[in-house]
């Protein structure tokens, strides 16, 4: 084999990450993959290093959401099991992320040696990412590295969901065969021809049956691509349409059809309505976990439905295997009876206030004035990003009307995730502004993270609400536990080196605030919002009940 044809298996896989878009790799430096981060320092992939491996995940899912693939690199055992949290969200979020991991030499595996960062055996660490990963590979042969490689990266992109290679500090310079050819994404799985066509005749009939059909979205709608099949269905069959939260955006909230987020008993009455009185819904890529449902309080009928996620289409009380979204959406756009939008009677989702907005400088500050001001504030050059708890279900109900113009870990609510994902956001869509709405608790978890953004000098909007703890365990169950140091949030971005921020007490505050982020638009501009300590929306109120009555059960 002559040597143009040869590289290195480290050389191979930060060439193929970066074949498949990735142009910023997160991590944190370790001995065991010091070595391969030199080699994504010589690359095209730009390598940011976070403070610790928790928020490079974080941060790698957020920008996975947006690029369509991420990376994190980290070292053994401290380095992997602290990134843990981070793979077990993307994996319950269907987010394509690509964890690696730098490894102890394959001579001390062989002979069980008690290295450094070892927990129990050199198993252990690559066993439990097969639990949350889609596929998990140690690199152990040359020779066999960029088959591995290849077939892991394209598991990644296929299923939607993150991946880990595991790479001992020797395999790092072993030579392996050059890639002959550029590493696309693979190509998607066909349908099972009859049971598409009968889940689109049957689900067909049931539509043309239905005096008030309805469709409700779902994240999987976002993760595979499909905002424009949606639509043009939407424009065919004249239907009215809400999503659920993690599906924010999944389809334009300008759209004559969509009425709103539905959220169970949390909906709003319009939304509710359209949705739990549908006579025929089919949902598209919708999860029905316990946030989605509003504490599980939705009321909806089997027998009027039709479910379709990534490879299943289930109608009524039976399924059909192995027929996948794109075609099942692509399908009914030609099939599907056309009703005209007035027909249906669908009444546009109020983003905005019944009543134009107008400060009172005098009055004190609150979360519902708050997000009434923020909604004006928004347009569609930004991203909002919600962290867990009353910032989340707030900001749901704002209008962000372009593709992934809002996110938030709507099912895994991981507490500290937002300010990471923050940065992610900032790298991934340079040309957007993102914009956080987070809360005291959350921001404590991960803070030091507001020193990367300001070294990568990215420019988001953060606002603070600080009701002086954790609001949403104390919407579900009070106690000393939800209590937490009362920091002076916004006197904290200088000590990273950054610009002064800005303390809101009263509608008069908020607008000077508002005014310095529009005027600042190449800094971070940091306000702080200070609420009553039970000062909260009243979702968050519901949904906290809600909860609360789910563990007395």
């Amino acid at each position: 084999m002559c040597a143009k044809s040869m590289t290195t298996v480290g050389r191979y896989l930060v060439r193929r990450l970066h074949e498949l878009g990735v142009k910023h790799l997160f991590g944190v430096p370790g001995d065991y993959v010091l070595d391969l981060m030199d080699l994504v320092i010589d690359s095209p992939i730009e390598f940011i290093g976070t403070c610790n491996e928790l928020n490079a995940g974080y941060a790698a899912d957020a920008y996975g959401r947006l690029n369509g693939i991420s990376a994190a690199m980290v070292t053994y055992g401290v380095g992997g099991f602290s990134l843990l949290n981070a793979a077990a969200g993307a994996y319950a979020e269907r987010v394509p992320m690509v964890m690696i991991s730098g490894a102890p030499h394959s001579a001390r595996r062989r002979a069980h040696a008690p290295m450094h960062h070892l927990a129990t055996d050199y198993r252990l660490q690559l066993d439990i990412y097969s639990r949350v990963t889609a596929a998990a590979v140690m690199l152990t042969q040359a020779e066999q590295a960029p088959g591995q490689i290849d077939c892991t990266l394209q598991t990644c992109l296929m299923h939607k969901r993150p991946v880990y290679i595991e790479v001992p500090v020797d395999m790092v310079d072993a030579p392996c065969a050059a890639p002959s050819a550029p590493l696309g994404p693979p190509p998607a799985a066909p349908s099972h021809p009859d049971a598409l066509a009968e889940s689109l005749v049957e689900t067909t009939a049931m539509l043309a049956a239905a005096q008030h059909p309805a469709i409700l979205c779902g994240v999987e709608v976002h993760r595979f691509g499909l905002r424009d099949d949606v639509v043009r269905l939407l424009d065919a069959c004249g239907y009215p349409v809400a999503t659920t939260v993690n599906g924010k955006t999944a389809i334009p909230e300008e759209h004559p059809g969509f009425v709103g987020i539905y959220e169970g008993a949390l909906s709003r009455p319009e939304v509710l309505d359209t949705i739990e009185s549908a006579d025929c819904l089919l949902s598209l890529g919708a999860w029905f976990t316990d946030i989605a449902t509003g504490g599980f309080t939705a009321k909806l009928n089997d027998a009027k439905m039709i479910s379709a996620n990534s490879d299943r289409v289930k109608i009524k009380h039976h399924h059909y295997d192995n027929v996948y979204l794109a075609d099942f959406v692509r399908g009914l756009i030609d099939t599907v009876q056309p009703t005209p939008f007035q027909k249906r009677h669908v009444s546009p989702a109020p983003h905005i206030t019944e009543k134009p907005y107008q400060p009172d400088p005098a009055e004190k500050i609150t979360v519902k004035r708050f997000f009434e001001r923020l909604n004006t504030f928004l347009n569609d050059d930004m991203i909002l990003i919600a962290a867990t708890g009353d910032a989340m279900f707030g900001a749901a109900e704002l209008h962000t009307n372009k593709p992934e113009s809002f996110l938030a870990q709507a099912n895994y609510l991981s507490i500290g995730y937002s300010l990471p994902a923050t940065l992610g956001v900032s790298l991934a869509a340079p040309n957007k502004r993102a914009v956080l709405v987070i809360g005291d608790g959350a921001f404590q978890m991960t803070a030091q993270e507001l020193s990367t953004i300001l070294r990568d000098d990215a420019a988001p909007i953060l606002f603070l609400l600080n009701n002086d703890g954790y609001l949403i365990e104390r919407a579900i169950h009070d106690g000393p536990y939800n209590e937490i140091r009362r920091w002076k949030y916004h006197e904290l971005p200088p000590v990273f080196g950054g610009p002064t921020g800005l303390a809101v007490y009263t509608e008069g505050d908020l607008e000077e605030a508002l005014k310095k982020a529009r005027e600042c638009e190449d800094e971070l501009v940091f306000v702080e919002i200070v609420l009553d300590r039970n000062d909260a929306t009243e979702a968050l109120r519901r949904i906290g009940q809600a909860v609360r009555k789910q563990s007395e059960e």
